[in-house]
């Protein structure tokens, strides 16, 4: 290969290169233009908006909260997970399983 047929094949490469590019901005700039001239204040709207259904004046909107005073309900006292040693003699099981044991892998050997 010589080195005018090199350059040749540089320049074209580079000619396609530089014509790719330029396809890519007036792309651009035909989009940009149509974004601007849609004169709509919002371009994507993931649901449609909500429309009120007949007779919806009339009806409450939503269920009046319950009352609640912020306290923790006296009949039921709280437990631990894992019970005692005392309480595990008198007979009291856990609420959870045994946790699995932890699995280790021997230490590396040094080279």
């Amino acid at each position: 290969m010589s080195a005018d047929s090199s350059k040749r094949d540089y320049r074209e490469k580079l000619m396609f290169a530089a014509a790719l590019v330029a396809s890519g901005l007036v792309i651009s700039a035909i989009s940009l233009n149509q974004l601007r001239a849609n004169d709509r204040p919002t371009l994507a709207q993931a649901t449609p908006p909500l429309q009120s259904t007949p007779g919806a004046e009339s009806k409450p909107s939503a269920p009046s909260e319950p009352a609640t005073t912020g306290t923790r309900p006296s009949g039921v006292s709280p437990e631990p997970a894992r019970p005692d040693a005392d309480a595990q003699k008198a007979g009291a099981e856990p609420a959870l399983p045994p946790a699995p044991a932890e699995k280790t892998a021997p230490p590396i050997q040094q080279k």
